[in-house]
Parts: C-alpha cells; sequence; structure tokens
C-alpha cells in the first residue's frame, strides 16, 4: 500500500503552470472526511478539508515518509498566508530552509476557514462549535488519510498555528521529529488575550442584525471592534509610522473597519470562540520531539512578561524557547508575515534534527 501511495504522489504533484524555476510542484485539493465527530460530542457526514502542497515526497527503504513539512497559519488567515511572494522566496525558494525542492509542504487551510468547512458554507450558527482540537484532528486525517503520510518531518505553526503546533505534539507525538511553535504560548487564552477576543465576539452577538446567526444580509455593527486585532497584533512603532498624524490615524481604523467586511461575521465568531478548548499546559510532558518555540518581545498577544514561556518549557526534557527582542525588524505579532526576520532560527532548529532517514 505504502508503495502504490507514493506512486500515486509521484504522479500527481507535477509543476504547476507559470512554476518558478526549479519548480515548486504546487497542486492544491481538498480531502473529505466522513463521519467527523467533534469534540463537544456533535458530529458532520462530511468535513472538507482544502490543502495545498509544494515539492514532491521522499520515502525510506522501508516506505517510510522521511521530508513532509506541515505548516499551519493564523486565526484570521488561511493557507495562502504562507504562499505569499515573501514566504515562497525567503522559506521555499533554492537554498532557504524549506527548500521545495527537497522538502514536501502541506498547507491546509485549517477547519472553518477557506476552502474548507466553515459556518458560512450554508450550517452558520447550526455548524457544530468546533475547538482547536477538532481543528488538529482533521489535520491529522488530511496528512494521514487524505495524502497517506506516516510520519513528519515538522510541524510548524504561526500564532493560532503555533498554539495547533503544541496540540499536534500532545496527540500525536510519535507523528513528527520536530515542532517549531511561533509566536505562540502554551496556555489558556485569558487575560489580555481573552480580553481582546471577548470584544469581538459580544460585538458580533450583541449585533442588531445579527439575528443568533441567521441573518439575511451581513452585519455590519460588530465591524467597529475588529480594529482591536490590528491594535494587538502591531507593534507601536509600527502604528505609528503608518498613522503619524491625527488624520491618517482616524484614515488607519476606517480601513481597519472597512477591511472586516471580506469576512463573514458567523464564521468570525467561530474563529475566536474556537479557542474555548485550548489548554495544553497540563499534557506538556507528552511531548516527545524536540520543540523550539519562538516569540516576539513585542507581540502583544503573547506577552514575555508573563515569564510563561521561562515556567512552561523546563517541563519538556527537549524543549527551548527564545524570545527575540524588538528590533526595526520586528513588527509585533506581524512579524509572522516576515520570514526573511525569523528563518534563521527555523534553519539552526533544523540543523538539530536527527538525519533524514534515506
Amino acid at each position: 500500500m505504502r508503495s502504490l501511495l507514493l506512486a500515486f504522489a509521484l504522479a500527481w504533484f507535477v509543476p504547476s503552470a507559470g512554476a518558478q524555476q526549479p519548480p515548486l510542484y504546487e497542486q492544491s485539493g481538498d480531502f473529505v472526511a466522513t463521519g467527523f465527530h467533534f469534540e463537544d460530542g456533535s458530529s458532520l457526514p462530511q468535513v472538507t478539508l482544502h490543502y495545498v502542497t509544494l515539492g514532491v515526497p521522499h520515502c525510506d527503504g522501508k516506505g517510510h515518509f522521511t521530508n513532509v513539512v506541515l505548516l499551519l497559519h493564523g486565526a484570521t488567515d488561511t493557507g495562502r498566508a504562507f504562499l505569499t511572494a515573501a514566504m515562497r522566496r525567503e522559506l521555499f525558494g533554492p537554498g532557504q530552509p524549506l527548500d521545495a525542492s527537497r522538502y514536501f509542504i502541506i498547507i491546509p487551510d485549517g477547519l472553518g476557514r477557506g476552502g474548507s468547512s466553515k459556518p458560512s458554507d450554508g450550517l452558520r450558527a447550526k455548524f457544530p462549535q468546533y475547538g482547536y482540537n477538532d481543528v488538529v484532528q482533521a489535520q491529522y486525517l488530511l496528512v494521514t488519510q487524505g495524502l497517506g503520510i506516516d510520519h513528519l518531518r515538522l510541524v510548524l505553526g504561526t500564532s493560532m498555528g503555533g498554539m495547533q503546533t503544541w496540540v499536534w505534539g500532545e496527540r500525536y507525538p510519535d507523528m513528527m521529529d520536530g515542532l517549531m511553535p511561533i509566536a505562540s504560548q502554551p496556555v489558556a487564552l485569558s487575560g489580555r488575550n481573552g480580553f481582546w477576543r471577548q470584544m469581538i465576539i459580544d460585538a458580533i452577538r450583541r449585533d442588531p442584525e445579527w439575528n443568533d446567526g441567521n441573518y439575511t444580509r451581513q452585519p455590519i455593527q460588530w465591524l467597529r471592534a475588529m480594529p482591536v486585532f490590528t491594535l494587538i497584533t502591531r507593534n507601536p512603532a509600527r502604528m505609528q509610522a503608518l498613522s503619524p498624524t491625527p488624520g491618517t490615524a482616524r484614515w488607519s481604523y476606517d480601513v481597519a473597519v472597512y477591511s472586516g467586511r471580506q469576512y463573514d461575521a458567523n464564521d468570525v465568531l467561530y474563529w475566536f470562540e474556537s479557542s474555548w478548548d485550548y489548554n495544553p499546559e497540563a499534557a506538556l510532558g507528552q511531548i516527545k520531539a524536540p520543540l523550539f518555540a519562538l516569540n516576539f518581545s513585542d507581540d502583544l498577544l503573547n506577552p514575555t512578561d508573563l515569564g510563561i514561556m521561562q515556567r512552561l518549557v523546563p517541563r519538556m526534557p527537549r524543549g527551548r524557547f527564545v524570545e527575540m527582542p524588538e528590533s526595526e525588524s520586528s513588527y509585533g505579532n506581524q512579524t509572522i508575515e516576515h520570514p526573511e526576520v525569523w528563518k534563521s532560527y527555523l534553519a539552526d532548529f533544523l540543523e538539530t534534527l536527527p538525519p533524514e532517514a534515506h
């Protein structure tokens, strides 16, 4: 069966039109998981996971995959966050840390987002109240059942994807060689992080047009609260540079409000409520793979002054972390969008992992 899966993969993953040289072997697809059961006890007859892959999978002499990397995106993003020009150039290009001629890279849209199953597909507020554990379970089914992958070289996630990387390490401890959560902390979302999320959740639920999620036209009053996401994810220096006068500050706020119109209100509500089951702190000792956590000192979502990483990472014998200081090259939480800033940490971590089997 393994050889048939590999033959299928090699036949399917061909260079896409207009691919860079050397080609990235980029393909997209949809995996349908049938009879999907959620942590809250609900279920759906089927759940769709959209994904993009780069590169070609490699197997060792025993038929086990050796070069597969799983990338997990942030809360308001889709897998496209890893397909920007900067990501392609700085991560996947020739000689870069995740060179697509060397690695087979899986980039899914998380449950509730993009081309994957989500409330706005039709169920609206009747969609199950999924949590991060459900998102990770769906990713696991995509990797193992959908693509026939039995082992991951690396799981790397940014922001929400970073949180899900901790969950991957706990739920599937023998599945990967390494884990790299970026811009995340392995604790429940409380304090300031929980506070601002509740602002958006409450603004949607109290919008006069929301109608318990059964609206006939998109609610818009809640959008006035959405700029708190900009406020919490950018550092003050970047915001000052973008809005140096009272007039430009007002303009920036208006842009942030207007940009929220691209989202469906129910989808957004589910995004921020889906962290309800996230609390990996108690099970950190179950993580077996080497884990390297990278945070940014100017990231208000994951404040370094709480000392969380110093307290919790030592619970993992193979865990370590870096809190990158603020600089002219940092952007708060949005530093995740600038791989040129953090890719050296990724390259160094990959060098510490055991050699790939051949």
